[in-house]
Parts: structure tokens; sequence; C-alpha cells
């Protein structure tokens, strides 16, 4: 495997290309939700459209996750890197002349296909270019830019929907991705892994299992079809992995508990945080009444807090082990969800997402770190697959079972002689003169969804107190192998 043995002078301008990278994917992923009204009226799209153009790219980027971490360890991670920025800012260009909703989903479809391959491969260029004393500073920074992208997507995409047309939420993209594919092509040296043959059959599996279990959770719906299908290419995933003499998912990797431990305490914390940008842009703009451009910016406090608080996690993790940091971040955020659960206006959600900000700071990184250390270097790759694979699990499994108790929520909240238009969306309730009524049944509504998240939360933190292990945050002595070496 080629890797930096000695320290490499350009690291921190490599550092700047990857979390531009994954800031234009951040911001991505968030910015189109405020775009709904605008390709309803000026593209024509139906709901099915909608649903369709959010859901496609989901499907398509959450699918692709692993078997792109596989293909950087073999054929580059830079290769990689380049090669998902050129397909997603070519989307993007493709987003922004479409005409017609069935257009908009392939271009999404294209774009989730770009994500897929050129997300896993930053966080694996970080772990192969920055030594051990360095990296968690490194992956804080990386944690920040992508609490930075969620928050700004709303800020920027309120901004550029005032002044211009829904396409313009895709523009931004293109001139991102050129900067970074120039910046990676000058200062990046080449990375690779494990050199073992690709596992067609394996990856044909992962890309089903994943891509049918995502499209059962957005659904929202029982489809027994494609559950069945789901569960059998997991199965057959497993058993195939198993016996394979070159397995694209190195298996051993599950007996470590520091991985298996810390990959379940990150599933439940995704879990609880999933759908607080949701509930809180829906609660800004329709609650409080504030424009999109306003609500936006009303969320940025989170995004500085973690920033700060991400900063004083890497400080912390050389002197507290990961399980440290990781229980007491989550039991942190879980106060912040029962200070939103409890309280009305904005101070409330400001004191929440400063609160949180704090918790996410102190648990982000060093989950990072706990998932990362315990995969050898030579499957980096595959590791951030993981890592991100589960947080887009997450993230689904949030949406769909936090967006029902939401609807559910709010429209048993709602008058029993309201429309039914009005009692299934709190946007429709406003049109129809239902103001008052759907306001306090969406905060009631968003109450409801923050104590599930602080209940969450707190599992998350029960789950890492009595799965991790208190690992003193120092270096392999010398002679000594380090842990990650073990699970090969």
């Amino acid at each position: 495997m080629e890797s930096n043995t000695v320290r490499d002078p350009r690291r921190w301008w490599i550092l700047g290309v990857l979390c531009l990278s994954l800031l234009v994917l951040m911001i991505d992923g968030t910015v189109l939700n405020l775009a709904i009204p605008s390709l309803i009226r000026e593209l024509g799209a139906t709901p099915a459209d909608i649903q369709w153009i959010l859901d496609a790219y989901v499907l398509v980027f959450a699918g692709l996750l692993l078997t792109a971490g596989i293909l950087s360890d073999r054929f580059g991670r830079r290769r990689m890197l380049i090669i998902g920025l050129a397909v997603f800012g070519a989307a993007s260009l493709a987003a922004v002349l479409a005409t017609e909703p069935w257009q908009l989903v392939g271009a999404r479809a294209a774009m989730g296909v770009g994500g897929a391959l050129l997300m896993p491969s930053t966080l694996s260029i970080l772990m192969t270019t920055f030594e051990e004393d360095e990296r968690r500073t490194a992956m804080a920074a990386w944690a920040t830019v992508s609490v930075v992208g969620i928050v700004a997507g709303p800020t920027l995409g309120g901004t550029l929907l005032e002044h211009f047309w829904w396409g313009s939420v895709f523009l931004l993209n293109i001139p991102v991705a050129v900067a970074a594919i120039v910046a990676a092509l000058v200062l990046m040296p080449e990375t690779v892994g494990d050199q073992r043959p690709v596992d067609p059959v394996g990856v044909l599996l992962s890309i089903v299992a994943l891509g049918a279990a995502i499209y059962v959770v957005i659904e929202r719906e029982l489809n027994v079809g494609m559950i069945a299908l789901a569960v059998a290419a997991a199965v057959g995933f497993v058993v195939w992995e198993a016996r394979s003499d070159h397995p694209m998912l190195p298996l051993g990797v599950f007996r470590n508990r520091d991985f298996t431990g810390t990959a379940l305490t990150l599933l439940l914390m995704v879990f609880g945080m999933g759908a607080l940008m949701l509930m809180l842009t829906q609660y800004l703009q329709f609650v409080l009444g504030y424009g999109p451009m306003k609500a936006g910016l009303a969320l940025l406090p989170y995004a500085v807090a973690a920033a700060v608080c991400n900063g004083l996690g890497a400080t912390l993790g050389k002197a507290v082990s990961n399980k440290t940091l990781i229980v007491s971040g989550l039991l942190v955020m879980s106060a912040a969800f029962v200070i939103l659960a409890i309280g009305q206006g904005y101070l409330w959600v400001l004191v929440s997402m400063l609160v949180m900000g704090m918790g996410g700071g102190l648990a982000g990184p060093a989950a990072y770190a706990a998932i990362m250390n315990a995969i050898p270097l030579e499957h980096a790759g595959v590791g951030s697959a993981m890592n991100d694979t589960l947080q887009q699990v997450g993230m689904a499994i949030s949406i769909a079972v936090l967006g029902s108790v939401l609807a559910g929520v709010f429209t048993s909240r709602m008058p029993d002689d309201a429309p039914e238009a009005a009692r299934e969306s709190i946007g429709a309730a406003f049109e129809l003169g239902y103001t008052e009524p759907a306001k306090e049944a969406f905060t009631a509504a968003m109450s409801a969804g923050a104590w599930i998240s602080a209940g969450f939360s707190a599992a998350a933190a029960l789950l890492g107190l009595v799965l991790l292990r208190a690992r003193p945050p120092v270096a392999a002595t010398e002679g000594e192998e380090p842990e990650q070496a073990k699970v090969a």
C-alpha cells in the first residue's frame, strides 16, 4: 500500500480539498427541500415527481457507497474522488438544464453515482494523509464541514431561491466541482489499498441489499417483496463474503468490539438526529413565520457551536478516551432534544441548537476516529464507506419514522371538522385558513419528535457505555502491533 511515511507538507491543503468536496455534497443534500414549491410551480412537477426527485439520489447514493469504497481502495482513492467530482458536476449541469421532471430524476440519480464515488474517498484520503497525532484534528475539521454543509444548505438555498430560479440550487455545484478537481490533481498524491481482485458477486449483492432496504424505508409502506429482497440479498452477501477467497468486505472487522460497538452507537445517534432539520425548517417557516433565508440564518448557531466544539473534542481526544467523549456527547445531545421538546419559540430552539452543537462536537469526531482506527489502512476506503453507509441508513430511517410521527401527531391535533387536506399537511392547512390550529398542532408534533430523538440519543449513550472499551488515547508503543492491524 502507498502511504505517507514522511509528513506531506501539503497535507493541510489536501484537507481543504477534501472538505470542499464534502461541502458540496452536504449542501446538496439539504438545499433541494426548499426548492420543492418552485419545482411544482415552474417545472410542473407532481407530488410523485417530487418524491422521485428526492429519492432517486438517496437510493443510488446509499446503494453504491460500499462498492465505491472497495473501488477506491483497489484503483486509487484520488482517482475515485476526481471521477466522483466529475460525474457530480456533469450531473448537476444536467439538472440545471432539465425541462421535464423525468430529466431531473435522471440527473439526481447520476448525482447519486458521483456522490457515492467521491464520499468514501474524502475520509480514506484523510486517514492515509495524516499521522495519528494529527488525524483527530483533521477529522474534527471534516466533521465540522459536514455539519456546516447541512446547515448552509437551507441558508444558501433560501438566498438563491429568493433571487433566482430553482435550477440555481444545482448551478453552484459546477464551479466547486471543477475547483476541487484541479486542486486534487495539483496537490494530492495517489494512495491505494488492498489489491485483491474485485468481487462482482459481492458487489451485486451489496447494491441490491442496500438499495432495496433504503427503498423500503423511504417509501414508508409495507412492501413485502422489497423487504424479502433486501433480507435475502443481505443474507446472501454475508454467506458469500464468509466463503469468498477475495471478499469485498473483510468480515473480520465485525469481530473488533471497538468497530462494532461504535457502528451501532453511531447508527442510533444518527437516527436520533436525522429528522432534526426536517422539523426545524418547517417550524421556523410555518410556526414562527420566517422566510427561507431568515430560517436558514436562524440555524447557523448550530453550525457555529458544532465547529467550536469539534475543535474542543479533538483537543480532549488527546487526553480522554473515545468512549468517554462519545457517551458524554450523546447525553448532552439528549438534553438538547429535551430542551427542544419542552420549549416554544426561537429562544428555546437557539438554546437547544447550541447544546446540541456541544454534544455533537464531543461525540462525532470521537465516533469517526473509533471506527476508522479499528480498520487497517489498506481498507480505509471500506471503512469510510461503512461509516457513510451507517449514516445514510440511520438518516433515512430517522426521516421515515420521525416523519411519520410528525404527520400522525399533527393530524391527531388538528380540529376534527377540518378538511382532510388540512389535517394531513401544515402547508395545506395554511392555505385553507386553519393557520392557528396548524401552528399548535405542528408545535405538539415537533415536541413529540424531539422526545423520541432524546430517547434514542440516550439509548445510544447507554449502548456506548456497555459496548465500547475505554482505551487510553495513546499511540502504540514501539514494537507493539497497532489495533488497526489486528482485525485484518
